[in-house]
Parts: structure tokens; sequence; C-alpha cells
């Protein structure tokens, strides 16, 4: 009889064992938990994999980086359960999708930026910009907000004190707002270093400006990571079940390793560490 018991006893162990384990699902079978975060390619997928090659073990955190190539799909991936996290948008982007889309998200603090700069093949320094020269923009909204503000921080323009009217369409029409008379054309992300030949000046994007074979130190003026709400962050769903672990791989990403391993890999600044 009491052999009948410890059998009993012992299966009743591995089923609370099985149990458990079925509970932990997201786990590996090493004990820590696995994070699946979407990235951007370049630079956020290479920070990932520098925090799960050298730092994310000695967190419990076993971290999957899955790459994405636009911006849709990572947070309707992240909405839908099948991310635990993604990194790869600025603040203003998260603030305009999460608003759209009713999306109970939530981010860390900043962690890089990709700067913009002002690029010219025809001026040496931005003081030379003549009154009525041309002024390429990026079309997208989110981007295209960010551009105005940088040449606003330059004094170059002027910003409407009402968000909704920081439009290129409402600045280059107005006197007070655009007091030296600029024109203002909005031209495709991807095809702003060509746009160059046709402009004074244009402001570009980080990785267009790369694409297009310019580096950040052929800028007349690159854009700060001081008080800029276009650092890139870590994302999550605010109810994750894995938040706690999230949160270690948020610290992780502003830790002293990450930083010096940013400014190691970028020496051009074409990434900027934002803490």
């Amino acid at each position: 009889m009491k052999t009948w018991k410890k059998i009993v006893a012992a299966a009743g162990a591995a089923g609370l064992a099985l149990g458990l384990a079925a509970c932990g699902g997201g786990d590996s079978a090493g004990g820590d938990t696995k994070l699946i975060v979407g990235a951007s390619p370049d630079p956020h997928a290479k920070i990932l994999r520098y925090v799960a090659d050298n730092l994310a073990e000695k967190q419990g955190i076993e971290l999957e980086v899955k790459e994405y190539t636009d911006y849709v799909q990572p947070n309707e991936a992240l909405n839908s359960g099948d991310l635990d996290a993604n990194y790869y948008q600025t603040v203003p982007y998260f603030d305009d999708q999460t608003a759209k889309n009713n999306w109970q998200f939530d981010h860390g603090k900043g962690i890089h930026l990709e700067p913009l700069g002002i690029y010219s093949e025809k001026l040496k320094d931005i003081k030379d910009l003549k009154d009525g020269a041309k002024i390429g923009i990026i079309n997208d909204p989110t981007n295209q907000a960010r551009a105005l503000n940088l040449l606003a921080d330059n004094g170059l323009i002027k910003l409407p004190k009402d968000e909704k009217q920081q439009k290129v369409s409402v600045i280059a029409k107005s006197k007070e707002y655009n007091p030296r008379g600029f024109e203002l054309p909005e031209v495709e992300g991807p095809q702003l270093v060509r746009a160059l030949a046709d402009v004074d000046i244009a402001v570009i994007n980080g990785n267009f400006a790369q694409l297009g074979g310019k580096e950040p130190s052929d800028a007349l003026i690159l854009e700060s990571t001081e008080n800029n709400p276009s650092l890139n962050i870590l994302v999550w769903k605010k109810d994750s079940e894995k938040v706690e672990a999230i949160k270690k791989l948020d610290s992780l990403l502003h830790s002293p390793e990450v930083k010096a391993f940013i400014e190691k890999t970028w020496p051009n600044k074409a990434v900027l560490p934002g803490f």
C-alpha cells in the first residue's frame, strides 16, 4: 500500500511539473524568459544582437530578434501577440499610431538617435543660404514635423503654436512662418539625396542619407540628442505577462556597455546614444 502511495505521489509531482512548464510556455528550457523582439535591421537589430550575445543571459533573458523592413508590421505583430516587444520607432510615431489604433502599449526612455541632417551640394555653410532658396522636405508626416523643427531650431522658419498647423503646406505660404520666402518642395524620403541637385539644401533622415552615400560629417547641421523626442524606444503591451523581463531588457539597452557599443560601431555619428 505504501508503495502504491509513493507511485501516486510521484505521478502527481510529475503532473505538477508538467503543468508548471506549460504555464511558463514563454520560457526557454534553461529557465530564462524568452523575448521575441521586432526591430529594423540597422541599427536596431544590431544593437539587440549585441545585447543577446553579451548581456541578456546574465539577466535571465533569452532574446530572439525578428527583423522588419517596414514601419507597420512591428506594431501590428506586437498587438497580436506575435512579438513581446519592438524596437524601431520614435516617441512621436508611437503617440500617433497608438492614438489612431487604440493600442494599449507602453514604452521606455529614448535609447538612440539616427540624426537628421541638413545637406547641400551647393553650399558649404548654412549662412550662405539666400532668401527664396529651395529646401527639400520629406513628405512623410511624422518625419516632416521633425524636419520642420530642425529648420526652426536653426532660425530658418517659424512654427505655428498649433501643432496641427505645423505643416509644409501652411508654412510655405505664410510670411509670418516663412519670412525669408523659402520654397519647400516635398520629396519622398529615399529620393532626397538625389534631389540635392535640384534644391539648395535638404533635410534628410540619417538612413536615407547613408543609402545615398552621405555621411553625418557631410551635413551642414546635424540634429542633437538633447531633449529630442525622436529618440528610438523599446515598446511593449501594457498587459504583457513578461513585463519584468522586458523592463530588464530596456535597462540593458540603456547600459554603459550598449552606449560604448554604439559609439564604437558608428564612429561617424550616424547613430548616437541618447542616454
